[in-house]
C-alpha cells in the first residue's frame, strides 16, 4: 500500500491513503464525511436521533472525489469495503484495502477497456499486483472519451 501501509483498518486511514494519493499524482480531492447510523447509506434501518449501532460503535462513511481525468469517486463503507466510481462505471465492493492500488492502477495508465466483438461489449479492467484484476461492464452509452482512449 502507501509507504507500507499494509491494512486500511478504519475509513478514516482509508482517507489519509487517499489524501497522499491525490498528492502524489497532483490530483484534487474534495471529501465529506457521513458519521453515525443515522447519516450513513447502509444504516437507513437506525431509528429517529439512533447513531451508534448495536454494538456501541459509531459508523462513519467517507465520499471522495478526484479532479481531473479520468473522473473518480470513492465512497468508503465502515464494513471494509468501497465503491469506486471511474468515468461513471461503478466498481462496487471493492476491499477497503484494495481501493489505494486500484487507483495507482487508474492514475498510472494500467487499466484499460476490452472491447468483445460478439456480443458485443465493453469492459473496463484494472489489474492490480499479485494478478488480480478488477473487472466491471461498460455500457456503451456510458463510453466516455477517456474510457474511449483505453479501448483495446
Amino acid at each position: 500500500m502507501i509507504d507500507g501501509m499494509e491494512h486500511l483498518p478504519t475509513t478514516e486511514a482509508a482517507v489519509t491513503a487517499l489524501r497522499e494519493l491525490a498528492d502524489r499524482y497532483g490530483r484534487e480531492i474534495e471529501v465529506t464525511h457521513d458519521i453515525g447510523a443515522d447519516q450513513t447509506s447502509r444504516r437507513t434501518a437506525a431509528g429517529v436521533g439512533v447513531t451508534t449501532d448495536p454494538d456501541g460503535s459509531l459508523p462513519h462513511e467517507a465520499h471522495a472525489e478526484f479532479g481531473g481525468l479520468p473522473r473518480v469517486r470513492v465512497r468508503l463503507f465502515p464494513e471494509d469495503d468501497a465503491l469506486i466510481d471511474v468515468e461513471g462505471v461503478e466498481c462496487p465492493d471493492v476491499p477497503r484495502d484494495d481501493v489505494p492500488a486500484f487507483l495507482r492502477s487508474l492514475f498510472d495508465g494500467l487499466a484499460y477497456v476490452k472491447a468483445r466483438r460478439f456480443p458485443p461489449g465493453y469492459f473496463l479492467v484494472v489489474p492490480l499486483p499479485g494478478d488480480r484484476t478488477y473487472k466491471e461492464f461498460v455500457p456503451m452509452v456510458v463510453l466516455t472519451p477517456w474510457l474511449s482512449t483505453r479501448v483495446r
